[in-house]
């Protein structure tokens, strides 16, 4: 149980999320990118990788090597300080691009602003608690298929020519939510309320960007 916990953890990590959202974002609705089907945003999930995945993640690795860091794993709240600190300005400096840029649809950059709102709200709160940062992952992840259905959807796309309905999405997503914060739990990662904490504020930080850019 607890390889399959740490392989959940792995492929759900935080840094993994935002390419998540802009892959599940370009399946829903390839049009509001302007492109027909998800091979048309090849581009822009590369560098969507290539900045919230290999940026930080390289980052994390010098921190390890020059001692910042003692674990990957990151146990001690004050070891993610430095590593939340370069993920929040990677996120603040994309939502802040993708604002500007009129070539970016209003939902993409309602999910980086979203993204953003959630590692910024985790950073304050990791002063006092160990707050999931899986479980604001999982829990942005949520709250933009939920906006997603309810604002730039329509109910139905196609996933390898076959047609999904967006409420199968949801529902998928939430399991996932399920078994990530089952995980973490059962890896002793976290307390209870650390990753109840994580999900409301991933959820409500995409609720809280709609609010602000679109609503």
């Amino acid at each position: 149980m607890r390889i399959v916990s740490h392989a959940i953890s792995y492929i759900f990590h935080p840094l993994f999320m935002v390419t998540y959202m802009v892959i599940l974002l370009s399946m829903i609705n390839p049009y509001i990118f302007g492109v027909h089907d998800i091979s048309g945003n090849t581009l822009l999930l590369i560098q969507t990788f290539f900045y919230t995945f290999m940026i930080p993640a390289f980052a994390v690795l010098m921190m390890k090597f020059l001692g910042f860091v003692d674990s990957f794993e990151m146990e001690d709240t004050k070891e993610r300080i430095g590593p939340m600190m370069v993920v929040l300005t990677i996120y603040t400096w994309m939502a802040y691009n993708f604002y500007q840029s009129p070539d970016h649809p209003m939902a993409l950059t309602i999910v980086m602003a979203g993204a953003t709102l959630g590692v910024f709200l985790g950073f304050f709160i990791n002063v006092f608690s160990k707050i999931s940062l899986h479980a604001i992952g999982v829990g942005g992840l949520l709250g933009m298929v939920v906006i997603a259905k309810l604002f730039f959807s329509y109910d139905r796309f196609e996933l390898f020519g076959l047609p999904v309905s967006m409420n199968a999405l949801l529902m998928v997503t939430i399991i996932i939510c399920g078994l990530v914060a089952t995980s973490r739990l059962w890896l002793n990662a976290h307390r209870p309320l650390d990753v109840y904490g994580g999900f409301m504020v991933g959820f409500g930080g995409m609720f809280l960007a709609l609010r602000l850019l679109y609503l």
